[in-house]
């Protein structure tokens, strides 16, 4: 039943992000709305205990979630074919970029933090 109550509240929040998006012209999508507001929502233990056995149940069962993926590259395979080339080189700069700006976002976030001088001899 707590399963059940996590999607409820998945559906809802995701649902208040895309009235929010499309209510004052975001520029971003609904879901991505939706899931800041989730994270302020699991901070309340009413929202975070279901929403934990809900998403404990999708991630035993995400493989479930790539066939409809594979179905759709099975059915462009010719699409595939014509720009696969382009797409893989997409996915590995993107991948490369994603990297890199992590890398020196938290490079950033730890400048401020200097390791002791003299550090204590176990």
């Amino acid at each position: 039943m707590q399963g059940l109550r996590g999607l409820a509240w998945l559906l809802v929040i995701q649902s208040a992000g895309e009235l929010l998006a499309r209510a004052l012209h975001l520029p971003f999508p609904g879901p991505v709305v939706g899931m800041v507001l989730l994270l302020g929502a699991l901070r309340w233990q009413v929202v975070r205990e279901p929403v934990s056995e809900c998403a404990g149940f999708l991630l035993n069962h995400l493989s479930l979630l790539f066939i409809p993926v594979g179905v759709g590259v099975m059915t462009h395979l010719h699409l595939l074919s014509q720009y696969g080339g382009r797409i893989a080189v997409v996915l590995v700069l993107s991948t490369w970029i994603g990297m890199a700006v992590s890398a020196l976002t938290l490079y950033a976030l730890n400048r401020g933090d200097s390791p002791p001088e003299n550090p204590p001899h176990v």
